[in-house]
């Protein structure tokens, strides 16, 4: 009998520990309405995007307590169908961020995805939310670690970008733009927030080539923040686009229902790269994972993980793969 066939996450990798894989696209919600609304949106398109419970801008001020009990109460229900559901907190220099913690994984950390942290100002913040983190998950004997999507918005964070990627739990390094241009007093104008200016911008541009080559070092997810185009979803897919072959991002937020199929769409690779990877990967296979010719030109181990994670990126973001290449690769076949 021959042996079965080598699967890419097994054959070409070589040693090294697998990257983060988390869905393109991430959708920012603060009040209950919207956050029911992205959950039931979720379940019919199925996990292709994550869902933040916004505590820290979504609660008014002096409400952070009952409106994070509100976060976890949702994790928690039947309508977190797909169990991607996470939460930003306040920032490790507000006080409510301990008390937000401590209910979302006293009430919900057994199926809370994330905890996402804004405006830390070095490596030392996001060690003091980690320790916490695994404080409370120890207490409650909770047997699944809870990842950390740490904000960069601050000269401190990114000086540290690449300790702070680099930390175990860390999944994501994410870029807001916003106040990370404010941080800059006017230096910055304002215009380099959003698209096109946080693409030429030296000093935005800066900031998006250091973390993503950071998270790419450490094996995390860079992310970018949002599109400011709420009802125009070609804008946004474009801005997506552009922050993917420009610079690299494997993730984007949304703060419209509108825009979540934008960004998935701005992910996504063409269907000719697709057709591509699916060629060479089954040729490849084959052939496990010796060198093979395609179209005139010789492909082998190197070349065979560009498009290993082309074809994950395609899967992740819904795109309809073969039949073929979604048996081999992903355990089905495609409808």
């Amino acid at each position: 009998m021959a042996p079965a066939p080598v699967h890419p996450s097994s054959a070409l990798h070589d040693g090294e520990p697998a990257a983060a894989s988390l869905p393109a696209c991430v959708h920012y919600a603060g009040s209950e309405r919207f956050l029911r609304k992205a959950l039931a949106i979720q379940q019919a398109l199925g996990p292709v995007f994550d869902i933040t419970g916004d505590c820290e801008d979504g609660a008014a001020v002096g409400d952070e307590i009952a409106h994070a009990r509100m976060v976890a109460a949702l994790v928690a229900s039947p309508e977190n169908h797909h169990g991607r559901m996470g939460a930003r907190i306040h920032d490790p220099a507000h006080p409510a961020w301990r008390s937000e913690l401590e209910i979302l994984v006293g009430e919900a950390g057994e199926r809370l995805a994330f905890v996402t942290v804004p405006k830390v100002d070095g490596r030392g913040d996001v060690q003091r939310v980690q320790d916490a983190l695994e404080a409370l998950r120890a207490r409650r004997a909770l047997a699944r670690p809870i990842p950390l999507s740490v904000m960069v918005e601050t000269h401190g964070a990114l000086r540290d970008v690449f300790a702070i990627a680099a930390l175990p739990g860390v999944v994501s390094v994410d870029f807001g733009p916003m106040d990370f241009v404010s941080a800059h007093r006017g230096a910055i104008p304002a215009a380099a927030m959003q698209a096109p200016g946080i693409f030429e911008h030296p000093l935005t541009r800066r900031a998006l080539c250091e973390i993503a080559a950071a998270a790419h070092a450490a094996g995390v997810v860079p992310a970018q923040g949002p599109s400011l185009a709420l009802d125009d979803p070609a804008t946004v897919e474009a801005e997506t686009r552009r922050s993917r072959d420009e610079f690299g991002m494997l993730r984007k937020w949304s703060i419209h229902p509108s825009q979540i199929e934008a960004v998935l769409a701005g992910m996504r690779p063409s269907a000719a790269e697709v057709a591509t990877a699916e060629a060479i990967l089954v040729a490849a296979q084959d052939a496990n994972w010796a060198p093979i010719r395609h179209a005139g030109e010789l492909h082998d181990r190197a070349d065979y993980r560009y498009y290993w994670h082309l074809l994950q990126r395609a899967h992740a973001t819904g795109l309809a793969l073969s039949p073929e290449s979604g048996r081999r690769f992903f355990g089905s076949v495609p409808s």
